[in-house]
């Protein structure tokens, strides 16, 4: 996975989700690419809070994060680009459980058995080394939310509804073959019936690759609000209660990369709304927040509505 140095980003990048331009109606709520952009000025308490170190920045942490092959990640003086083609470097269900036309939220009278339609998408996302606590939280919009190290994206808790949520509903359906296809897979994660793949809830397949058995979370993604994102264990390998987290899955404490403590984001293995993050405590571009693959976005060749 090759990473370069550069001293500053003056362009913005747009990630392109080319088989996701279309006008979504199904499950999940697949968006179009956006750019994620350092839009706050950071101060210098909440730099050294969020960077509290003896390994260095936050910066320097992410150029060090165990990234898939897959992936391309710049790093800037104050932004991190990151390059996919958004297919997760693990193993995919042969067959997931897809909505029947017309279905926004499936359920196993509504979805039929199909090939992993998963497809190779364009992302190119910036996204700030610099977060910044806001003032008020941030809902976490339907579509791609965060980046992830497998090269593939996070979502929020929730279908295409944005209140069914995804680890809580699970189900399956039979194929032709009369064997049972999932539509959340056992790494908390699927695809769009437009193909984009992407986690709702702790990817055990990602933890397996970066953690040691009953050890800590280590590093497995970046939110856009530019904090990061770890697995469910602590720094001695316990087990982090959604107690413990705050309304928008998040915690100050210690990790393997910050000892001294820092700000971040928790997955869970849970069937409720603590499973993923719900909104963004940092601050984000409005372009990121926005759920323009769902609701506003004209298909294909059409032009914007009014």
């Amino acid at each position: 996975m090759p990473i370069s140095k550069s001293p500053s980003f003056t362009r913005s990048f747009r990630a392109i989700v080319g088989a996701l331009a279309v006008f979504g109606v199904a499950a999940c709520g697949s968006s179009t690419g956006t750019t994620a952009r350092n839009t706050s000025s950071t101060s210098k308490a909440a730099a050294s809070a969020a960077s509290s170190s003896a390994s260095g920045s936050l910066a320097d942490v992410y150029a060090k994060a165990k990234w898939g092959d897959n992936t391309t990640v710049t790093v800037g003086a104050d932004s991190i680009t990151y390059a996919s083609n958004g297919i997760p470097n693990h193993a995919r269900q042969a067959q997931y459980a897809l909505p029947n036309a017309g279905v926004r939220v499936p359920t196993a009278t509504t979805a039929t058995a199909g090939d992993d339609p998963t497809v190779a998408q364009s992302y190119s996302f910036e996204i700030t080394t610099k977060p910044v606590k806001a003032a008020t939280t941030t809902d976490a919009s339907l579509g791609s939310i965060g980046i992830m190290v497998s090269g593939a994206t996070l979502f929020n808790p929730y279908e295409g509804d944005g209140t069914t949520v995804a680890t809580a509903s699970n189900f399956s359906v039979k194929n032709a073959n009369g064997d049972s296809v999932l539509f959340l897979d056992t790494c908390s994660g699927h695809p769009t019936p437009m193909g984009q793949y992407h986690y709702h809830a702790l990817p055990k397949c990602v933890t397996a690759k970066v953690d040691t058995a009953g050890g800590p979370s280590h590093i497995i993604g970046i939110a856009f609000d530019g904090f990061p994102i770890y697995g469910d264990r602590d720094i001695s390998g316990a087990k982090i209660d959604a107690s413990k987290l705050d309304t928008c899955n998040g915690i100050t404490s210690a990790t393997p990369e910050f000892p001294n403590g820092v700000y971040h984001y928790v997955l869970l293995d849970t069937a409720d709304a603590t499973s993923s993050i719900r909104c963004f405590s940092g601050t984000v571009d409005a372009s990121l927040t926005s759920m323009r693959g769902m609701q506003g976005m004209p298909p294909r060749g059409m032009p914007p509505r009014p």
